[in-house]
């Protein structure tokens, strides 16, 4: 099987795969459900709960888990490709979480085509980075592309995150058959995010459930469900952490409920 359908050619699921259980893997199959502003207040949500956190941002090209955040990182992903930097000289300190980050860098399309050796030497990296925290989640980029796809098999599980659009849906059950075919490793679970309400969100569930089980003869773990809530568009437009700026709304609670349900490795 070629590298161009399948990356676990690059890397392999036989091999040991030190720390990989501390990898959660955030991905979507398409844009615009909420999946960096979610990993920054799951990252958040897991450094509240005194556990030492990592987010990567693995969206590489669109990256914005910094602008999100109000930062400008004087070192990102960019040096550690370029030999420049060590991974761990590339992290920043985001104090007001209490978590570090990889800031990555938007619109580089050299970081976007790296590649699948200079990805896997990145994946090994950050796997031997994880040593030292509870908590590595990788922020990955929206599709199914080669990048998105090494990444994911790096992880111990990977949270598909969807919403009640019917094009959500689709593209969350294509990135899980995506990985079924590519052999990932990952354990597969759902964040229902800006669902109406719990009953809602579980309905969404429901029915992706019903097309994995039904074609792909798996059944992801149902990880969370968000509610919608306006005060994290406002969140985002501030360029503050929800739950910094908004701890007690429903939203922070759901993605507190979350942070609880995954255990330090």
């Amino acid at each position: 099987m070629s590298t161009a359908t399948s990356p676990a050619a690059d890397l392999p699921a036989s091999l040991p795969r030190p720390n990989a259980n501390k990898l959660l893997a955030i991905a979507s199959g398409k844009g615009g459900v909420g999946k960096t502003c979610l990993a920054i207040s799951i990252a958040h949500a897991l450094a509240r709960r005194g556990r030492r956190t990592l987010l990567f941002d693995a969206d590489l090209g669109l990256a914005n888990v910094d602008i999100q955040l109000g930062l400008m990182p004087s070192r990102d992903l960019g040096g550690v490709v370029t030999g420049r930097l060590t991974l761990a000289e590339a992290t920043t300190p985001f104090d007001a979480g209490g978590f570090d980050i990889v800031a990555g860098r938007s619109g580089c399309g050299r970081l976007a085509g790296m590649p699948p050796a200079r990805l896997a030497l990145l994946g090994e990296q950050l796997l031997a980075t994880a040593e030292t925290y509870d908590h590595v989640l990788l922020d990955l980029g929206a599709g199914l592309e080669q990048t998105v796809r090494q990444f994911s098999q790096l992880a111990g599980s990977c949270a598909v995150v969807t919403t009640d659009e019917p094009t959500a849906i689709t593209d969350a059950y294509a990135f899980i058959k995506m990985a079924q075919a590519d052999r990932t490793p990952s354990a597969m679970r759902i964040i229902v995010n800006m669902a109406t309400s719990r009953r809602d969100g579980e309905r969404t569930f429901g029915a992706l459930l019903r097309a994995c089980e039904s074609f792909l003869k798996v059944s992801p773990e149902l990880l969370g469900i968000v509610r919608r809530d306006l005060r994290v568009r406002e969140a985002i437009r501030c360029q503050t952490p929800l739950l910094t700026r908004f701890p007690t709304c429903e939203a922070a609670a759901d993605v507190e409920a979350i942070a609880a349900r995954l255990p330090a490795a």
